[in-house]
């Protein structure tokens, strides 16, 4: 059995065929499994880590603001597409699985052309303008959120699945987490990060949760986001008390980290969102307002309706105002909210996505 998956840019879309790659192989050892991403993204790090062969080609986004910059892309679409069909041709899979990234639409496209079955999956509560014309060349279309087949023109091809996440989020045991971190069973945790790439509105307000929580005993593990990381750590190092504090770059070990937290304040992307309820936590979600169709607002609002997290807009933080830092703190002071929440956080998380893409695979 051979199988290609393509994705690329964020790990939004990465982590979802790489859960998607590993149920596959769980189930069939000897299955061969090709990845299919962009030439510089993140894809090429994360991809061989998880013990997976990947290949790039040229792909660009499309750009909104200039539009004589698109004429660039087109070409490279092209010139993708024709390296795309002659992978296809040499390794002839079963079946092409695309998860998102500008590269998956020169995939699913050629993969349709050639006759190799083709499924998509949808990470967000609102499809992007790419899956929507993708789906017509897809033989199934898997989402993560109830209502949004209503935005695919074939919804008898649209199966509810949720959001694959890697095992490691649910595997772990959180007392052993929090030991190997230090933290006493007493101690309050609390988990920032923007996403695999960082957030720098989410930064500014931790940086005002660092002054805030002073005194407070509590602990925060600040995730900055590599782009970010020196900014925000010359900023850590003017203040006078900065206890508690742990600062980092980058997260290997967010499974480790989720697992120990008492609350998460995250941006919003459906990764994100699936790995919080699935590990059953409570959050504190800011979604990006500079994202297709506000989507993240619409997976941050889902969950907010369950219970199981605080919505706050950036329209709703006025710099120097530390609104975020004051919610965060009266949050987690309330032990009995905190459990209510994570109850609702565990109702709603979907722990069984990848078994489900799996069988509606039917290898």
């Amino acid at each position: 059995m051979k199988v290609v998956l393509s994705c690329g840019g964020t790990g939004g879309h990465i982590y979802p065929a790489i859960a998607i790659a590993d149920k596959i192989k769980e189930h069939h050892p000897d299955a061969e499994i090709l990845f299919i991403g962009t030439k510089l993204g993140m894809e090429n790090d994360l991809v061989p880590k998880a013990g997976y062969k990947i290949v790039g080609i040229d792909a660009k986004g499309i750009d909104r603001k200039n539009l004589l910059k698109n004429i660039e892309t087109v070409v490279t679409y092209f010139e993708g597409s024709h390296e795309v069909k002659r992978i296809l041709k040499e390794f002839k899979p079963d079946v092409v699985i695309g998860t998102g990234g500008y590269v998956t639409g020169s995939v699913i496209s050629q993969a349709h052309r050639i006759g190799i079955k083709c499924c998509i999956h949808e990470q967000n509560a609102v499809p992007g303008v790419a899956n929507k014309y993708l789906s017509g060349n897809a033989d199934k279309v898997f989402i993560s959120f109830e209502g949004t087949e209503k935005a695919f023109r074939h919804p008898e091809r649209v199966t509810l699945t949720g959001n694959p996440i890697r095992s490691s989020f649910t595997a772990l045991d959180r007392e052993e987490c929090r030991k190997a971190l230090g933290l006493s069973p007493e101690d309050k945790m609390v988990l920032v990060f923007g996403g695999s790439l960082g957030a720098e509105v989410l930064n500014r307000e931790t940086l005002g949760l660092v002054d805030e929580m002073a005194g407070s005993g509590i602990k925060l593990y600040f995730v900055t986001g590599k782009r970010y990381y020196e900014k925000i750590k010359a900023a850590v190092d003017s203040k006078a008390d900065t206890e508690g504090l742990t600062l980092i770059a980058y997260a290997d070990n967010m499974p480790q980290l989720m697992s120990a937290a008492d609350l998460v304040v995250s941006r919003a992307g459906a990764i994100a969102v699936s790995e919080i309820t699935a590990s059953g936590k409570p959050s504190v979600l800011v979604p990006s307002p500079n994202v297709t169709n506000n989507h993240q607002y619409h997976n941050a609002k889902a969950v907010a309706d369950a219970g199981a997290a605080l919505l706050i807009e950036e329209k709703d933080l006025p710099e120097g105002g530390n609104v975020l830092a004051k919610k965060v703190l009266e949050l987690a002071k309330d032990s009995t909210k905190l459990q209510q929440m994570s109850a609702d956080a565990a109702r709603i998380g979907r722990v069984d996505a990848a078994e489900v893409i799996y069988k509606n695979l039917e290898l």
